[in-house]
């Protein structure tokens, strides 16, 4: 075989690619890492400034499932950021707490404890009023017996129904059920709309427009006026709606002073009998 075919029929070296690790790989080294870290967190004495920089690798390791969490209960009413800021909470303290002679890996130990505290965080801030503990606990029993019942039988359960399918006094039954009712109410800060809109919950609430409460009065009082002598309407016009003195007004129709209170004092009198006829 010539060489020009052996050039040919050879195919060239490629450069071997560097592999991905598994995520098995992945957990592991994840594993090592918490393990050594926790480790030489616990030879280390309180003060100590290694500690904080040990602390900070901690939390940065377990920031996906600070996310993970945070996203688990976003669209509560509660801005998914602060929910992480909370989640951290937990997971310092887990750091703190560890004892890595328990035997068990750390994330088992971690998890429910950032996941408790954010159940605090909601428990604490989605009630409108102090309400019992025992009455925030039984909440979501309420919920589930109340929803199994309805699916059952078609329709909600009596309070006696729910009282027994709890455990419970009806008298109970009847102030969990209205301590339920002030679960969950939303902070006027919370963030709605597009993610790129800056608008809280707070801007897109209606304020109070002083004109409506005189809108029936208005109407009201439209025939009322109508139905007046041309003269008295003109005086009581003159006065309140175009803000005149009694000294102008009885310059402006030819009358004295005197005569323009004496008409205003029986024109307000016969409107408000026409408008408030029970006084």
């Amino acid at each position: 075989m010539s060489a020009s075919n052996t050039l040919h029929t050879e195919s060239p070296t490629r450069a071997p690619q560097a592999r991905r690790p598994s995520r098995r790989e992945s957990d592991e080294e994840y594993r090592r890492q918490t393990r050594e870290l926790l480790a030489e967190l616990a030879d280390i004495e309180a003060g100590d400034p290694r500690r904080e920089r040990i602390y900070h690798r901690l939390t940065e390791l377990h920031l996906p499932v600070v996310r993970r969490i945070a996203r688990q209960y976003r669209n509560r009413g509660e801005p998914e950021e602060d929910l992480r800021q909370v989640a951290t909470v937990g997971l310092v303290q887990a750091i703190r707490d560890f004892n890595p002679d328990y035997g068990k890996e750390f994330i088992s130990y971690a998890l429910p404890m950032m996941t408790g505290e954010v159940k605090r965080h909601f428990r604490d801030r989605t009630w409108a009023i102090r309400v019992p503990r025992k009455y925030q606990e039984k909440r979501s029993e309420l919920n589930r017996v109340t929803a199994s019942f309805a699916q059952e039988h078609g329709r909600s359960p009596t309070v006696a129904e729910t009282a027994k399918l709890l455990e419970m006094s009806e008298e109970e039954t009847i102030e969990l059920i209205d301590a339920s009712a002030a679960y969950s109410t939303l902070s006027l800060n919370v963030p709605y709309g597009a993610d790129e809109e800056e608008k809280t919950l707070g801007d897109t609430l209606g304020e109070e427009d002083l004109d409506l409460e005189s809108v029936v009065d208005r109407t009201a009082l439209r025939p009322a006026l109508a139905g007046l002598p041309p003269r008295e309407r003109r005086i009581l016009l003159l006065r309140f709606a175009g803000n005149k003195t009694q000294a102008q007004i009885a310059e402006l129709v030819g009358l004295s002073q005197m005569h323009v209170s004496r008409t205003l004092g029986a024109t307000l009198a016969k409107l408000r009998t026409q408008l408030l006829p029970e006084c």
